[in-house]
């Protein structure tokens, strides 16, 4: 399986936002997000070629109690079950809902990928033709806890979580909104007019923690 990355950290982002979490980042992704902040595990991947005992006796050295599988796409990764089952502890998967797998799962947090994620170029029409899928979505939701977390960039982006919302009768409670962005500064003016529609619809709002606190920086 191709890593990217492990580190130790506390969870940024949605429900879980400040736990202290171990993070498995896989390499590889089926989709190629125009704003994607892990280039290096979509538009160009790299990383190890590791073993799941390895991976697993890395992980277990930091003694967390919660591990981040994330990536890229970790559902599409080789054996992501046989590695689901292999770590220890609460385990959350970071995916965007197009790829089901027979996995091991405490949180399923899924990320839709809008429209506004859709690039220009010979990656459009892949990338627009696989970001939402339904009936993978409503699977995932119903087998696992799960939260849908949307990367919101203009307030008309909402019409579209609206219809995703509607048509998976995800309960708004676990529904997540956060401002696109890698620059603490457009967070931060992003969030002050996201968080008004999320207490209009009824939404939770997360913050993206580890840019605030370090940046766009890798291994935080």
């Amino acid at each position: 399986m191709k890593i990217a990355e492990i580190f130790y950290s506390v969870q940024g982002e949605g429900v879980l936002v400040g736990v202290p979490s171990v993070f498995v980042r896989t390499s590889g992704c089926n989709l190629r997000c125009t704003w994607c902040d892990t280039p290096y595990t979509s538009w160009q991947p790299e990383g190890d070629e590791r073993s799941i005992e390895s991976i697993a006796e890395e992980v277990e050295r930091h003694r967390a109690s919660h591990v981040v599988v994330t990536g890229g796409e970790p559902m599409i990764a080789p054996e992501i079950a046989e590695l689901t089952r292999r770590l220890a502890g609460h385990l959350t998967i970071e995916t965007a809902g197009t790829v089901d797998a027979d996995v091991r799962c405490d949180l399923m947090s899924i990320s839709p990928k809008l429209a506004n994620s859709t690039p220009e170029g010979r990656w459009g029409a892949q990338h627009e033709r696989l970001r939402h899928q339904p009936e993978v979505l409503k699977s995932l939701m119903r087998r696992f806890p799960y939260q849908l977390k949307f990367v919101i960039e203009r307030a008309e982006d909402i019409d579209e979580v609206r219809a995703i919302v509607q048509e998976t009768s995800a309960d708004r409670e676990r529904v997540v909104l956060m401002p696109e962005g890698v620059d603490p500064r457009v967070l931060a003016e992003r969030a002050r007019w996201l968080v008004e529609i999320c207490k209009q619809e009824r939404f939770r709002f997360s913050p993206r923690l580890h840019i605030d606190l370090w940046g766009n920086r890798r291994g935080v």
